[in-house]
């Protein structure tokens, strides 16, 4: 069973039987309220959004979409957090490679991209770890927030379609059982 520091983590689907499991956690991960239409259109998502477990608590999710322009196409990250007792065990990686692994399989994905909240440290440093750039700052971004400002972080995928990420420490290592493989 694949494991990290004191736990099993395992990725699974959305579904219309656990949905109210991410509303909850969305509630307590990110300080703004999503609608419904959110929740009804992350149904249609299939393996773009997953839950993540630890030790079969849900503790993390993600849900991203891919958006096309002509002939382009990018993968935005709608969602991705996590728990903050279940932080730095390796939760938001397994969800982040996730996303990656979802963007190479696709084989056509520029680049991949998502707002953060200005002053959102963790986050920002997070993904930086993953050869993510702010590319833009949206002022007024969020409504009901302070500060309401969010950058635009973004990962070009061109010429990185087979490279693998950044090794993570061997205390945040873990392996990865995504329930979409296991029959």
């Amino acid at each position: 069973m694949p494991t990290t520091v004191g736990g099993h983590i395992e990725l699974g689907d959305v579904t219309p039987h656990n949905i109210r499991q991410l509303k909850k956690l969305n509630s307590v991960v990110f300080p703004i309220a999503y609608t419904d239409k959110f929740y009804k259109d992350v149904l249609e998502l299939g393996s773009m959004a997953k839950l993540a477990y630890f030790n079969d608590l849900v503790v993390g999710a993600v849900c991203c979409r891919v958006e096309t322009e002509g002939d382009k196409h990018r993968m935005y990250i709608m969602t991705l957090g996590c728990l903050a007792p279940y932080r730095r065990l390796g939760i938001g990686t397994a969800l982040l490679n996730h996303v990656l692994q979802k963007a190479r399989d696709h084989g056509n994905i520029d680049n991949i991209y998502l707002h953060v909240q200005i002053n959102n440290e963790d986050a920002l440093a997070f993904y930086r770890k993953f050869d993510f750039h702010s590319v833009e700052t949206k002022e007024q971004y969020y409504k009901r927030i302070d500060p309401p400002h969010a950058h635009v972080l973004q990962k070009d995928m061109r010429g990185c379609m087979t490279a693998a990420e950044p090794p993570v420490p061997p205390e945040l290592s873990t392996n990865v059982t995504d329930t979409d493989s296991m029959d």
